[in-house]
């Protein structure tokens, strides 16, 4: 209940549209009420006195029942339908928000896929607690306690006899119900190992096809999908097992109602009107009781989901301001590595790096793969926390600053472009606002992008489609520049964004990064040595360490490290010549 309390606390602010609903499913339970207390005149009425004033009258009566009947459940489906709605958008709005705060760690722990289920699937799930259950769970107790009185008033020692069997229907409900939870909560996690499968596959559909991997894939996928079906099958089992045992036990009571009652009519202790109307209120009540067992497994399948959606919503960010955290002017001198350690897990990535690097200053990060070059720039926006040491801007440790006046004083182009699903202005206005068509031309211009923009069949406001596949990859590099020169932030990140280009691509794009580095602390990751032989500093990253640091020249004289990779790189092409920046 702990759980269904905190789902509770969505809804209470559309406690006026639950009370309209709640006086609607009274006037349900109300309207069934009046259908058993008009079975005995009916009975009695019509089928024994055969009146024909009764006959005429009762048709209407009941007719206006039903229509009475009707429009409350109407209002009730429609109000609730209005509050469960409204909170299972504002779950939803919540568990984003929410994920928008975790630190990047978060998304490097948990699959895509997996996320996704929790804010589709698992909401959905929910929504049943929210909607369904929670009107059914309302409208047939109302309806049990109606009929219940009904019954009472009519003949309470025999309603007894229904009291001492009702409770037998609950323990397989119970029961049930926790397997269900369980068996449901393993469904949903089963759901979400498919959708990142799928997510993995779709979106690496090229690599599939290249490879010949489609009978593999379509293997890996049958198997999920088997998981998937077994737990399914189960949680139907449980519900078609259940619904058998219950009908058992009501026809138990019912047996003994009819035996008892019965016998009393046939005695003449029983009137005959009264006993119809006490056995249509005993028989009409089974039908509440029955629903309300689907209401329990829907609640404990929605309570397993909505688990899984708060154990989202209570993780704590690994990086948030300090309480006394302070905003970040503009960067004026520059910045510095001061001895910084980094530990992912149980392995030391980033080992005692101490560097320097003054504001409008060029310093290129050269190395083996997997040194940690990519992982030391990822802490100077705080994607992750330096372990020790400090990484200061201006002398103050970045620890100590807000992360949005941080962030808003770097801008990264990676090798890896990120772009959105909209159209090319808002991707290269994104994160601004009311910005002038003027300046984002402008800033197009720069990135020597403007040309294939005014190409495209709505220029501007062309929709680029997903990750921006309908343009080429020197293209959607060049929207990339654009974003990050519209941003101009003082502190630019260059993450390899050449590297994956040909070469008049990356001439084209190479030509836009040099506008974009003007008057900027710069850090470039570069697998092509010829872009950053103008640096102002080289650093040479091996296994987390700084193994070589200088000019071009003198990392060449040194003949080290960096001087092999020169070679290994430019042993079939003639040098570079000296001047070209990048």
């Amino acid at each position: 209940m702990k759980t269904y309390r905190r789902l509770l606390r969505f809804m209470a602010r559309y406690k006026g549209y639950f009370f309209v609903s709640f006086l609607c499913m009274g006037g349900v339970s109300l309207a069934k009420g009046a259908l058993a207390w008009a079975a005995g005149p009916l009975a009695q009425g019509i089928f024994l006195s055969k009146k024909t004033s009764i006959l005429a009258i009762m048709p209407v009566v009941i007719l206006a029942i039903y229509i009475a009947r009707g429009l409350s459940m109407f209002g009730q489906a429609y109000f609730m339908a209005l509050v469960s709605q409204r909170t299972i958008r504002d779950l939803q709005n919540h568990v984003y928000e929410r994920l928008l705060r975790m630190s990047l760690s978060f998304f490097v722990r948990n699959p895509t896929g997996v996320l996704m289920s929790r804010i589709t699937n698992d909401v959905s799930l929910v929504q049943q607690s929210v909607s369904k259950a929670l009107s059914s769970l309302i409208m047939e107790s109302m309806t049990i306690v109606v009929l219940f009185t009904i019954a009472v008033v009519k003949d309470p020692m025999i309603t007894l006899i229904f009291v001492v069997v009702l409770p037998l229907s609950t323990i397989p409900v119970v029961r049930f119900g926790r397997k269900l939870r369980k068996i449901s909560t393993k469904t949903q996690v089963n759901f979400g190992l498919i959708s990142s499968f799928l997510h993995e596959t779709i979106t690496g559909m090229r690599i599939v096809k290249a490879f010949g991997m489609e009978k593999y894939e379509n293997s890996r996928f049958r198997d999920r999908s088997q998981r998937l079906y077994k737990t399914r099958l189960k949680s139907d089992l449980v519900r078609g097992f259940s619904e058998p045992v219950m009908d058992l036990i009501e026809g138990i009571g019912v047996a003994l109602v009819i035996f008892i009652g019965g016998s009393g009519v046939i005695k003449g202790q029983i009137d005959f009107a009264e006993f119809t109307t006490l056995m249509a209120a005993i028989i009409m009540m089974y039908a509440p009781v029955k629903k309300l067992s689907k209401v329990h497994y829907m609640i404990q399948e929605g309570m397993a989901a909505a688990d899984r959606i708060f154990d989202l919503v209570d993780q704590v960010p690994d990086i948030v301001d300090r309480p006394d955290a302070m905003e970040l002017p503009r960067v004026a001198r520059g910045i510095a590595f001061d001895d910084v350690y980094f530990r992912y897990e149980d392995k030391m990535v980033i080992q005692g790096v101490s560097v320097e690097a003054k504001t409008g200053e060029v310093v290129a990060l050269v190395g083996p793969s997997g040194g940690g070059k990519t992982t030391l720039l990822n802490l100077i926006p705080r994607f992750y926390e330096v372990t020790e040491g400090a990484i200061r801007i201006d002398g103050r440790d970045i620890r100590n600053v807000t992360l949005a006046s941080l962030r808003r004083q770097i801008a990264i182009v990676s090798q890896e472009t990120v772009l959105f699903n909209d159209t090319v202005r808002n991707n290269i206005a994104y994160g601004l606002e009311e910005i002038p068509n003027e300046t984002i031309v402008a800033a197009a211009r720069a990135a020597n992008a403007h040309a294939f923009i005014d190409e495209l069949p709505e220029g501007y406001e062309t929709e680029i489609g997903e990750s921006g596949l309908t343009l080429s990859g020197g293209q959607r590099q060049r929207l990339s520049i654009a974003r990050a020169l519209l941003k101009d932030a003082p502190i630019l990140i260059l993450d390899e964004a050449t590297s994956a280009l040909d070469t008049e691509s990356e001439r084209i794009v190479q030509e836009a990064v040099n506008r974009l580095m003007q008057g900027r602390t710069t850090f470039v990751i570069a697998h092509r040595l010829s872009t950053i032989i103008d640096a102002d500093r080289i650093l040479v990253i091996q296994e987390g360490r700084i193994v070589e640091s200088g000019g071009h020249a003198k990392l060449i004289e040194q003949n080290g490290l960096y001087k092999q990779l020169y070679d290994r790189q430019f042993a079939d092409t003639p040098a570079p010549v000296e001047g070209h920046s990048g």
